[in-house]
């Protein structure tokens, strides 16, 4: 499907939402009318006002100003009313409102200034990026599956911290990079060292906890980023999604590029990464990479400016020890 096509689905179910949410509340103002007839008769009465306030405006315009007060007292007078009647029957006062599933665009998906909702975003980006297979991963590895058990408490060819010591700065920081989120303090995270480490699991366990914060969070490796701009740059592939893909490389709250140093190193990758780390930056938006090259690999292989600015604003953070996916068994 191409964006368009996939923008009208999600579009369509946002309006079933819309649908079902009025519904519920029709049934909830009937029981509450049915209860408290008082209550049916005010709101009948707010909405007369309504209308007669918007006839008045057209006929009398003069008087907006007079008539506008004396309507407003009058439907604070009546709220009030209700308010007391509500209480008194032991009903919330939001009862009767509109349940959204998103209060902030009241399931419209777009913001009243024409901007889409981050909800849409990220349902956009499911979409696209066909994030299933992370989601399934992020309900695996998360903080709350997280066992720093599993890092051997053994010092390690010379490390100043055992693997498990070492795991617990790491998941610290990491647990205050996601405390910290809102806060514009230029705090990214370089995760670097070979496979097996809990690298992975440890961007699953950020990713998870901002999505469920409701975070726009991209995950990708850098491979698949290149390959996003690539289409982007040069028209490949007809059913894509546009130019959205590309974009929310840099608008999404955060961005993690897993395996960097896998991709193809060129003047043209290396200034792709260069753009898309550097305005992330720029913005004061957060981001992850992870990548097996050392510091020194990573010099070694991008220009100075993309060294430069990974060292200055990121923490590096080193993951070693034994490949914990063996570490496991020997240990059972």
């Amino acid at each position: 499907m191409i964006y368009g096509q996939v923008l009208k689905k999600i579009l369509m179910e946002y309006e079933r939402k819309r649908d079902d949410a009025r519904r519920a509340q029709a049934l909830r103002k009937n029981k509450v009318y049915r209860k408290i007839p008082r209550v049916k008769a005010i709101d009948q009465q707010i909405w007369e006002i309504g209308l007669s306030m918007a006839k008045m405006m057209i006929e009398n315009p003069e008087n907006r100003e007079k008539n506008l007060t004396e309507v407003k007292e009058k439907i604070e007078e009546l709220n009030m009313e209700k308010a007391f009647l509500l209480t008194e029957n032991n009903i919330a006062l939001d009862y009767l409102d509109i349940e959204y599933e998103c209060e902030t665009c009241k399931d419209e998906g777009y913001m009243e200034d024409g901007t889409q909702c981050n909800c849409l975003k990220q349902i956009l980006i499911t979409k696209a990026y066909r994030m299933s297979n992370i989601e399934n991963a992020l309900n695996r590895e998360n903080f709350q599956t997280f066992d720093i058990e599993v890092f051997p408490d053994k010092p390690f060819d010379g490390e100043d911290m055992t693997p498990r010591e070492n795991m617990k700065v790491i998941s610290g920081i990491c647990v205050d990079f996601i405390d910290n989120f809102d806060i514009r303090n230029d705090e990214n995270l370089l995760f670097y060292g070979s496979t097996g480490l809990g690298k992975t699991f440890m961007c699953n366990c950020i990713a998870k906890s901002l999505l469920d914060m409701n975070k726009i969070v991209v995950y990708q490796t850098a491979f698949t980023i290149l390959d996003i701009i690539e289409k982007r740059r040069f028209g490949k592939g007809a059913n894509r999604f546009e130019d959205f893909e590309y974009d929310i490389l840099f608008d999404a709250d955060l961005l993690i590029i897993d395996d960097l140093g896998t991709e193809l190193s060129n003047a043209f990758t290396n200034a792709e990464i260069f753009n898309i780390v550097n305005t992330r930056l720029i913005n004061g938006s957060k981001t992850i990479i992870s990548t097996n090259l050392t510091p020194k690999e990573i010099s070694e292989t991008y220009t100075d400016r993309v060294f430069s600015r990974i060292l200055e604003k990121f923490i590096p953070l080193k993951f070693y020890g034994p490949d914990i996916r063996y570490y496991r068994w020997e240990a059972k």
